[in-house]
């Protein structure tokens, strides 16, 4: 099923959502330019190194972890556009403090880890805000189309943005570039609080935890999105140990060194926006289908290393794998959306955010012994095979093979 160019661009007829729109395009500008120059910044400090730099990355994911479901509480008691506004205030004075110790020459690698997990607690705060604040803005009928244009931005600013971020390190040093961060954090705090805030339900009279074993409950009594969940919870990490670990290995060891790997990911990337972009004219009627047969040529930069592929064809596969995966995670937000309540949506998103996330270190840390144990082909070989295998095994649930993408009540 697809729409047509008006409904593509409904969303933007809607004045709140607009703003709501550059909001997350500043927010996203300065996201996508900042780990390259935390990075280089805790490289050049006294003591910095790899090492360092991930105790620092590890303390930005930790917080994610451990609030993730407070967040999504925390979203469904009050206004979500609040909740996002003040998480992006927070963020944006982490990320003025680290660029003040930078300019100052007095930052410590210390310091920069505490400064990340500040950021790394606020993102726990602003994600299930944000996936879910979309039922409070635009209205049902045009949400798919609203989902797509965010991902497609999303998307567009992810393939230039660690470009412009090296070369911004470079001309004006990292300082600087975690300075417009902080700075488009601000702006998009005011543009979020500026919306009108929808009318919301008061929040609930029971406690954090009578709120968290309700979405607990909530989110086990629907098969399909616990099914889904897992299915994401085994998948992801193979996925990212393959292809963001071991997948430079391969380029290092076998394409001829970081210039041809850098050629496959600009591929995904490129993957990735014009999966956004079919995203905006497809509606598929059988969404779970549509979710599951998406999430299979995620498999195919994995398979094509195994087979001992080349720049060209891996870039391709890369590309497609990008696509697919575009298409997958615009089609499955729409599906949350539009079968949890809109009270309960933002636990339902933490919970399943989470069960796909805490799995992700045992994939970095079993890469390593499963590449010495199968060789890199073989194990990449097998990675690509359980994707295909996991990514289809959902459907085996009338549930999830009965998604679809126009419902008339929630389930």
């Amino acid at each position: 099923m697809s729409t047509g160019v008006g409904g593509v661009w409904a969303p933007l007829a809607v004045p709140v959502f607009r703003r709501h729109f550059v909001a997350r395009l500043l927010s996203w500008s300065g996201t996508a330019i900042a780990p390259i120059a935390l990075a280089f910044a805790v490289l050049r400090l006294p003591g910095g190194s790899g090492e360092a730099l991930g105790s620092v990355l590890a303390c930005g994911m930790a917080p994610q972890l451990v609030l993730l479901l407070i967040g999504g509480v925390s979203a469904d008691r009050w206004p979500r556009l609040r909740v996002i506004a003040v998480a992006n205030t927070v963020s944006s004075l982490a990320q003025a403090t680290a660029a003040l110790l930078l300019w100052t020459r007095t930052a410590q690698v210390w310091q920069l880890a505490a400064l990340a997990a500040v950021c790394g607690a606020a993102t726990a705060f602003f994600t299930p805000a944000c996936s879910a604040v979309l039922t409070d803005l635009v209205p049902e009928h045009v949400r798919p189309a609203a989902n797509a244009l965010l991902r497609l931005g999303q998307n567009v600013v992810k393939v230039g943005g660690p470009a412009a971020g090296a070369v911004l390190v470079a001309l004006v040093g990292s300082a600087w570039v975690i300075a417009w961060d902080a700075l488009s954090f601000a702006c998009a705090a005011a543009l979020f609080a500026s919306l009108p805030h929808p009318a919301h339900p008061a929040p609930p009279s029971g406690r954090f935890r009578q709120d968290l074993r309700e979405g607990w409950q909530d989110f086990r009594s629907r098969r399909w999105l616990v099914a889904i969940t897992t299915q994401g919870a085994l998948i992801i990490p193979v996925w990212m140990a393959g292809y963001q670990l071991l997948g430079p290995v391969y380029g290092h060891q076998v394409l001829g060194g970081p210039a041809a790997w850098g050629v496959v990911t600009s591929g995904f990337a490129v993957g990735l926006v014009t999966g956004s972009g079919v995203a905006l004219w497809w509606r598929p009627v059988r969404s779970g289908v549509a979710v599951c047969a998406a999430t299979v040529p995620i498999a195919a930069p994995l398979a094509v290393i195994a087979a001992d592929g080349r720049t060209a064809g891996l870039t391709v596969a890369a590309a497609a794998a990008g696509a697919a995966s575009a298409v997958s995670m615009t089609v499955w937000t729409g599906v949350l959306q539009e079968r949890v309540p809109g009270a309960r949506l933002s636990r339902a998103v933490s919970y399943a955010t989470l069960g796909q996330s805490i799995t992700v270190p045992l994939g970095y840390l079993a890469a390593a012994p499963a590449a010495q144990l199968l060789g890199l082909e073989g194990a990449l070989g097998a990675g690509a095979a359980f994707i295909a295998v996991l990514a289809v095994l959902p459907l085996a649930l009338p549930e999830v093979r009965g998604l679809r993408g126009a419902v008339t009540s929630r389930c």
